[in-house]
């Protein structure tokens, strides 16, 4: 399978992707646990059926020490007894967020306040941006069509 575009060899594109980039830099220094932000990027990704960023976060996941077993449950965390209050409510506002169009009235008061009884204000801030970010680089991906399988952790740096 090749994708429809060399979206990271095209020079325009390569322009879009710095800035994504940079923005995505900027959670990952944040204070938003590590281990969450894997979570919502996989969880995300699943939603999407965005292959490429499946396969990237669950092999940077194992990398940093995620267990397989959490790994295999994200897609049914909410029957899982893995995951802590604060991921649970991550991952409630990653759906909700990722499947903003399936919901009239968008993300639920319920599942930001859940959210936002486990994370402080600039964890919050990462919180949304991460779910903005990945459902980004997930677009691009599904779009294009980007072949997904052949990620090596830390490829991107």
């Amino acid at each position: 399978m090749e994708s429809r575009l060399n979206f990271f060899g095209n020079p325009l594109a390569g322009k879009v992707l710095k800035h994504i980039n940079s923005a995505n830099k900027v959670i990952a220094d944040s204070t938003l646990p590590a281990a969450t932000q894997e979570l919502v990027k996989i969880r995300s990704s699943q939603i999407n059926g965005c292959g490429f960023c499946t396969d990237m976060h669950t092999k940077d996941a194992t990398h940093a020490g995620e267990t397989q077993q959490r790994l295999n449950l994200v897609a049914a965390w909410r029957e899982a007894t893995v995951f802590t209050d604060a991921e649970r409510a991550a991952l409630e506002l990653t759906e909700q967020g990722t499947r903003i169009a399936d919901a009239a009235g968008g993300v639920t008061d319920e599942a930001w306040a859940s959210a936002a009884k486990h994370y402080d204000e600039d964890q919050l801030a990462a919180l949304v941006s991460l779910i903005a970010v990945i459902n980004a680089y997930n677009r691009v991906n599904v779009i294009v069509q980007q072949p997904a399988g052949d990620y090596q952790p830390g490829q991107f740096g």
